[in-house]
Order: C-alpha cells, then structure tokens, then sequence
C-alpha cells in the first residue's frame, strides 16, 4: 500500500512542525515553566526558530495557567501570530471552549479516544456516544469562533487492538469542521515498520485527510517514527524542545528538523541556527538539562578527542560530516587531553592565537598529557596557562622536588616532610608552619646549607583560575621572589601549583639567574664608606 507516497520524485515536500513543549513538554516531571518563561520560549519558537505551531497548555488547569494564556494569546494576536497557538481541550461540552475562549485563543486541540479500550475503560461510553459529545462539543465551540483539531488519544493502541473502531471514528470525525486529525502514539508503542504501515494505510482510505503524527519516546525510537510517519503521509509532526514530556519524553525538536533535512525530501521552516539558544533556554528555565552527547544541541557534540581524528581534519576535513557546526551557529573544538596529538594542539593554538616552535609545542602537549592524567579535563580555556607555565620554566633543571606530603588537621599545626633532589644527591627535609605551604618553605630552608645556596625570598602570591567556575579548573599560582623576578605554577591543585613555582624559583637561583636580593639604602650607604675610606 502507498507505493506512491513511499517512492515520492526527489521533489522537495512541505511539511509542519508543532512544537508542544509548552503544554506535553511541561507534564515532565518536576516541571513547571513560570508565565513570564513560558511567553519567552513561545515568542522564540514562533519568530526566531519558526516553528509552523505550537500548543502552549491544558485548558481548565488553573487559573494561573488562564492568565498565562492570555498574555500570550494578546501577544500572539498583536503579532498576527494568533491562529499559531494551540491549547488541548477536553470533550465537556462547553467548559473547556469557554475556557480557552476567554484566554484569547482561538485553535482547540480536541482530546478524542483512539481506542475502544480507553472510550469504554475510562469514559464509560461506546463509540457512538463518545461521537455525539464530540459533535457537541465542536458544534459549541464553533458558534464561538474556535478552530478545531483532533487528537486520537491512544491511536496506536486502537490500530494495534482495535482498528475498527479507529476507521469508524476517522470517517465520523471527518463530517466535522477539524482541520487536523493527529495521530499520537502515546504510550510509545510502536517501532517504525509499525507507524508507517499504520499511518500508510490511513491516508490511502482517507487521502483527503490531513493527519499528524505524534510520537513518544518510550523505546527511544521517537525519531524514527516520526520520519517513518512522514514518509508515509503525514503532514505534520509534533516535537518538544530537548525532548520534554512523560516519561521517556516526546520526539527532539532538533533532532527531527536535521534528521528530515539531511535523508528525506522533507523541509519545514525551522531556522537551525536557533535550535541550541532553544535548547539551552528550556534547560535554564525548566532545570532539566541535556546529556553532553545528545545529538544536534549536546555541548559535546561537536568536539573531536582523538588525536588522529584531528590530524585527518588538518589534512583533509576527513572526520566531518553534513552535520556542520556552522548549521547551527556553533564550532567545531578539539578536545586537549591524553588521547591529543599535534593536530589537536594545532587547532587550539590558532584559535587562540598563540605561536610556538616545534619544541615548545613538544613541551606544552606533555605538559597537557601528564595533567589529563590526574585531571578529567583540560580546557581551551587552560591553553593559555600551560603556555605561561610552560615558556617560563627553567630549561636546566638542577633542582627537583622528587616528593612530599603537606597535611593540614583541625586543631594541628601544618607539617611537610620534602623529598628533593639537587644535582645528584638527594635531601630529605621536614617543618612544620602556619600553613601547609609555609610548611613546606620552611622546610626547603632548612637545606640552605646542604644546598649550598639560599632559598628566594616570597614578597608576592597571587592564584588565578581561568574564567567558568569550573571546580576542575587549572590553578595557576603566580609568586614574586626577592629581586623582582617571578615563577608560574600550573596544576589542578593550588599547592601542587605553588610548589611548582617554588622549585622554578629555587632552579634559577641555583643557577645563578635569579636577581640579587635588593640592599637596604643603609648597606649601600656603608659601603660607600668602606669604599672611600680604603
């Protein structure tokens, strides 16, 4: 059946989009979207990610819910945007058309039984007594000006158990003035095969009808489906931002629009560029946020980690695909960790416009990888630290902190015992202080004549994270020395940081390239009086 929708010319087919997360979105738990968030996202779905629809509630839920309505509906209508707005109503006659009519809105989406089992179950009435209210119900709403679709609730439990009665129906509905006939597959029931064979055999018995169909995403197939369903006939399909709804939520806003562009003939007026500001507004004002990965809009999803991943892009763009980040007004990063190569480094080094010489590209990719292992992620935004650290430090290193412990206790004095290693020897070291790095100062101190030299002088401590707020964040420990010079600590703990710098600190005077401690006016002074007295 429906050899001629399956097999359509490569012709470029319309199709709508109703974006739902305002009103099936919401039922997900521990969701409740405040009036003033609700008027954000619809605006933003109706004018700048385009949607063709969108249902913005359920009427009779309260009368906070009544006045949100309003403000969107007089919003909508100003805007010419009125006959886009859609609330579920119930088949009551006259409550819920009063209702919504009093809000402002004018399009109804009439929440019909789809199945025999949930007309005779849950409202104790056959078909032809549920048709008779639903007759009333539009008759009523009608008089007053509103527009109707209709919603089969349980749609695929009646095709699966019931297929008669749902046949019945769809040729009843259709003496009615309903615009739409919305197929929802509300428990999720369905694989794909299903929804088309379903849906195809429908809009070839009523090719005059406009169905639209509604998938959940209880078998994680909401996508499919909802492709499955277009293919088949269906004209319209209805999503949520980030999946929102019962369950296991609704069909993915981003998701369908991307997947019906790039493998059928499908188009609907979606701005893809709006599809991430979409995602994340709902995640801020709902609290529910998206996996890292999930396809399209995950923060994740764009990023490469695979070192060989990144040289095959720097050679030929070979890792890309037709899911460009620019679709979507995003960029493509590459991921700085242990699994990095030069390619990588590369990338984030242009973005951040920072040149290096081989060797120091050599050195800062070690650096990355050794702090990737004790670190779960190092950011672009670390780049510029490990640069610092890195161009820095002291390329002879005759000083080395092999070890130590620092241990701060409530009520203790701060301790450290040292470990190091000056040329070929080896010191130990142990003090305690008024805070654990002062600790290990002191204990450093306490080798000055085993060193043979002096440890510098702090006159200045200062530590930086880079910018988010990220509790994994690199520390960067910057300290001045007597003499004026300074040394840099890079590291995910402020007092691995601070020893780092130290022992850069201790590595220059060792050398004999760290400036001279500054004389008191009253030495240069005495001196000046040797010298002219000899």
């Amino acid at each position: 059946m429906g050899k001629s929708r399956k097999n359509r010319s490569s012709k470029l087919i319309p199709f709508e989009v109703m974006d739902t997360t305002l009103r099936d979105g919401e039922q997900t738990d521990g969701v409740s979207i405040l009036p003033e968030e609700k008027m954000a996202i619809a605006r933003l779905l109706l004018e700048g990610v385009g949607v063709d629809r969108i249902e913005i509630a359920s009427a009779r839920v309260s009368e906070g819910e009544h006045e949100t309505l309003r403000m969107i509906a007089s919003w909508a209508r100003r805007n010419k945007h009125l006959k886009r707005v859609e609330v579920l109503g119930f088949v009551d006659h006259k409550l819920s058309v009063d209702w919504v009519h009093a809000t402002g809105c004018r399009v109804i989406n009439l929440l019909a039984k789809g199945s025999r089992e949930h007309c005779e179950t849950q409202l104790k009435r056959n078909l032809g007594e549920h048709l008779k209210d639903i007759s009333r119900t539009v008759r009523y709403g009608t008089r007053k000006n509103i527009e109707f679709n209709v919603y089969l609730e349980d749609w695929s439990g009646g095709m699966l158990n019931s297929p008669d009665y749902v046949r019945e129906m769809i040729r009843s509905l259709q003496k009615l003035p309903f615009k739409r006939i919305m197929l929802p597959d509300t428990l999720g029931l369905l694989e794909s095969s299903q929804v088309s064979d379903f849906v195809d055999s429908l809009v070839e018995e009523f090719p005059d009808t406009w169905f639209d169909f509604h998938a959940h995403n209880d078998y994680g197939l909401a996508t499919a489906n909802s492709l499955a369903g277009l293919r088949a006939g269906a004209r319209g399909i209805h999503a949520t931002i980030n999946g929102l709804g019962e369950r296991t939520g609704n069909a993915p806003l981003d998701e369908l629009v991307v997947t019906t562009r790039d493998f059928t003939p499908f188009r609907c007026s979606v701005n893809e560029k709006k599809l991430k500001e979409a995602s994340r507004l709902t995640e801020i004002f709902t609290g529910k946020t998206i996996s890292w990965n999930k396809p399209v809009t995950g923060e994740g999803v764009f990023t490469q980690t695979a070192g060989i991943h990144a040289d095959g892009d720097k050679k030929g763009r070979l890792y890309h695909s037709r899911l460009k980040p620019s679709r979507f007004d995003r960029t493509r990063t590459y991921a700085m960790g242990k699994l990095m190569g030069k390619a990588s480094l590369d990338f984030n080094l242009k973005k951040m416009n920072i040149e290096l010489n081989d060797d120091q590209k050599k050195q800062v990719l070690n650096k990355i990888i050794t702090l990737a292992d004790t670190k779960k992620t190092v950011t672009i935004e670390d780049l510029p630290y490990i640069v610092a650290d890195v161009l820095q430090r002291p390329g002879d290193r005759e000083f080395e902190v092999i070890d130590y412990m620092v241990t701060c206790n409530h009520g203790l004095e701060p301790a450290a015992s040292v470990l190091v290693r000056y040329k070929d020897r080896q010191f130990h070291a142990v003090a305690s202080g008024d805070g654990g790095f002062d600790a290990f100062v002191k204990a450093m101190r306490s080798l000055e004549s085993q060193l043979g030299f002096r440890i510098p002088k702090l006159l200045d401590y200062s530590v930086r994270i880079p910018p988010g707020g990220r509790t994994d964040a690199l520390v960067e420990t910057t300290i001045t020395w007597e003499g004026g010079y300074k040394t840099r600590g890079v590291s995910p703990d402020q007092m691995a940081a601070a020893i780092q710098a130290t022992c850069d600190a201790v590595n220059l005077r060792a050398q004999g390239k760290a400036g001279k401690t500054p004389r008191s006016s009253k030495s240069r002074e005495s001196e000046k009086t040797r010298r002219s007295g000899s």
